[in-house]
């Protein structure tokens, strides 16, 4: 089992809101291996969890730390990673 952990720049305009959130949070779930998402000094949660995710607070530019662990973690964390960068209100 690895571990895998990397820190994420915010790209969406008005930050992790309910559409992206919601995208993230899918997308983690869909990974099918623990993965967590944490802003700064707070608590990791549970980066499958859309409120989890909104209540946290993250906002355009924010860094995150993003955590996977389990069989395919560097792959998992890759896309989430894009899905992170990426800036869903551009669309």
């Amino acid at each position: 089992m690895s571990q895998v952990t990397r820190t994420v720049r915010i790209g969406s305009a008005h930050g992790l809101h309910a559409r992206p959130a919601k995208m993230f949070a899918q997308a983690a779930k869909d990974a099918a291996i623990p993965v967590t998402i944490a802003k700064g000094d707070a608590k990791p949660v549970n980066a499958a969890s859309i409120l989890g995710v909104i209540s946290l607070g993250i906002d355009q530019g924010d860094e995150v730390t993003l955590t996977a662990d389990g069989d395919g973690a560097e792959g998992v964390i890759d896309s989430l990673s894009e899905l992170l960068a990426t800036d869903h209100d551009a669309e």
